[in-house]
């Protein structure tokens, strides 16, 4: 079963927001400054990102997983969005029926 793993969000300025929301929310900086952990172990990641939309990221614990969980997102009725995907990418793109675009992460990669 997939789980929200992140939370991607939209930033102009990643260091300004880094600070705003790890004080915020209590977490603490990643390895990737961009990366904001949960200081307790429940709760998703939140990754601040200048380039990319505000979305969530799902997460599947592997490749299997990955597909049977976007075959039944889809069958709930997500669409699957064309999409540049680079060479080995580990995540499959999806809108809501709102077309919202989500991921579906393959974490076991």
């Amino acid at each position: 079963m997939v789980r929200i793993g992140a939370i991607v969000l939209n930033v102009s300025d990643t260091a300004r927001a880094a600070t705003f929301w790890s004080q915020a929310l209590r977490y603490r900086r990643g390895a990737n400054p961009d990366f904001l952990l949960p200081t307790e172990a429940a709760g998703p990641r939140l990754h601040l990102d200048a380039t990319d939309r505000t979305h969530l990221d799902l997460w599947a614990a592997d490749e299997e997983e990955q597909r049977a969980e976007v075959e039944r997102l889809v069958s709930l009725g997500a669409t699957r969005v064309e999409w540049d995907y680079p060479e080995g990418a580990d995540f499959v793109v999806l809108a809501d029926p709102d077309g919202n675009l989500f991921c579906v992460v393959n974490t076991g990669n």
